[in-house]
């Protein structure tokens, strides 16, 4: 469904600058709560790696990414219509119908979230059987991980769907302290328990699927009361909403909603359902190999997600009052935030890949091509900016699932053909053409709807000061003189250009005050 952008308002030319700012300061909170999130990711999987053999790692992985697949399909795409009606609402004029806007997308996934997580139960023994085909010696136990993690789905479902309700009024500080560090925290030091306790009792997979899901628990009660919060201390005063309008509410709502209820499904399995076709198409083993190797991938998606939930509701206020010309300047210049941040990443993870790996166990360096190959597609990706997000603020939902479902088709297609044949590396070749596929597909489409594009000055500052300082750098300098030496210059080169460029990255938003609301 195509949502009608409004005419023009008046605007005063601070406004971009002031949308730069507000989302300079919930992005740069979000963006650290999000480094956290994924260091913690990554020594979750290495406690998981090392504790556990190959096998029993494989199917943590594959358990955890059933879990994560399934409380995408229980949001019902709340997690966009949460952050865009309230924006839009506001941004018309229409802030009475906040309250029926709330009730019309939390309840379904309450309910939703419940039969889903009765169904992961009674399927469990079937998911760990085909999951598990090389290695029937620990279905029970996977058959109990899943079962675990079951339990735990409405919570994860709903402390997703809460914080989004805070982040539709620009409150970014709940989905920090709640999301990326208490409950990144709390599985780090919950996992790293289990491991301790394995050297008086013997690793199960049950007891780290408990470790990792218990904490989503209290994170959900304080969600809870955080979006309370929220709405209360944000009620508008005036007359409520007449009937007629709760239900015109409620229906477009679910026509905007539904398609990206789909699309975010289609979107977590393009991140997610490869560990699974691995799991059964080449073993467990090789699972737990591919999710060692592509851990980095979620690091990069953390970046992305904090930055852009920050952009979400000021972009899909910009676009509903038709100020295109604000919203292309928060795209660029967020776009050009993201590279800076992300493309070292990149970099760095293919100038290492032979070290970190290591670190994991030596099994885990047979991982090196599924980083070569990745890393490779999400310096595509990062470059598009949030791109995704884009077409959806701007009301293409329709064209968001038909991109994530063409690219689902491609990875699937290619990873059923390529797994039997290469294994992780033949899964990170098709997870790298879909990604491709998913940005450059809407690339094309919000350039051609909108005339919005991510290619703007501090775009390409970033992108060439990354190449430059981790890419050549390391590339000639290391040759001569190792790599460690070369990063030392690479370092502190980067951030001396950094600053050098700081008004074309646009970099001068995250020190001045902004006047907007709490971010």
């Amino acid at each position: 469904m195509t949502a009608p952008l409004l005419p023009a308002r008046p605007s005063s030319p601070d406004d971009p600058d002031r949308a730069a700012r507000g989302a300079a300061r919930g992005g740069l909170a979000n963006m650290a709560g999000s480094a956290l999130a994924g260091g913690t990711g990554v020594l979750v999987t290495w406690i998981v790696a090392r504790t556990l053999g190959a096998e029993e790692a494989g199917a943590f992985f594959a358990a955890t990414a059933a879990f994560v697949l399934a409380g995408g399909l229980a949001k019902l795409g709340t997690h966009t219509g949460l952050v865009y009606w309230p924006a839009r609402l506001r941004a018309t004029g229409r802030s009475h119908l906040l309250g029926a806007c709330l009730r019309t997308g939390i309840p379904p996934v309450a309910g939703f979230s419940l039969v889903l997580a009765g169904a992961m139960w009674l399927a469990a023994p079937e998911i760990a059987r085909l999951t598990a085909t090389e290695s029937p010696h620990i279905a029970a136990g996977h058959t109990a991980g899943l079962r675990v993690l079951a339990v735990f789905l409405p919570l994860q479902a709903l402390t997703d769907v809460l914080l989004t309700v805070t982040r539709g009024y620009r409150i970014m500080r709940p989905t920090v302290l709640l999301d990326r560090v208490l409950r990144s925290v709390l599985q780090l030091l919950a996992v790293s328990a289990a491991g301790v306790a394995t050297l008086w009792v013997t690793a199960s997979l049950p007891m780290f699927a408990l470790a990792w899901a218990a904490p989503y628990l209290p994170v959900a009660i304080l969600a809870g009361w955080a979006a309370r919060r929220a709405y209360t201390g944000n009620r508008p005063a005036g007359p409520t909403a007449e009937r007629a309008e709760r239900r015109r509410l409620r229906r477009d709502f679910w026509i905007f909603t539904g398609p990206r209820a789909v699309a975010a499904v289609a979107q977590l399995a393009l991140q997610r359902v490869d560990v699974l076709l691995v799991a059964a198409l080449g073993g467990l083993a090789p699972a737990a190999i591919y999710a060692v190797a592509g851990r980095f991938v979620v690091l990069i998606q953390f970046a992305n997600q904090g930055l852009s939930q920050s952009v979400q509701p000021r972009l899909a206020e910009a676009l509903s009052t038709g100020d295109r010309q604000a919203a292309n300047r928060l795209y660029q210049t967020a776009t050009g935030w993201l590279v800076l941040v992300t493309w070292p990443i990149n970099l760095l993870v293919i100038a290492c890949a032979p070290y970190y790996l290591r670190i994991f166990g030596d099994d885990y360096a047979a991982g090196r091509p599924v980083v070569l190959v990745l890393a490779a597609a999400m310096l595509v990706a990062t470059g598009c900016g949030m791109v995704d997000m884009v077409l959806a603020m701007a009301g293409r939902t329709s064209l968001n699932l038909g991109n994530v479902l063409a690219a689902l088709a491609v990875m699937i297609g290619l990873d059923l053909l390529l797994i039997p044949r290469a294994g992780a590396l033949g899964a990170a070749a098709g997870l790298a053409c879909a990604v491709v596929v998913n940005n450059l597909l809407p690339l094309a489409q919000v350039y051609r709807s909108t005339g919005l594009h991510p290619f703007g000055t501090g775009t390409r500052a970033a992108a060439l000061l990354s190449l430059g300082c981790f890419g050549l750098l390391p590339a000639v300098a290391g040759a001569l003189t190792g790599l460690l030496p070369a990063l030392a210059v690479a370092v502190p080169a980067y951030c001396a250009g950094a600053w050098l460029l700081r008004r074309e990255l646009g970099l001068a938003a995250f020190a001045r005050r902004s006047q907007l609301e709490e971010s």
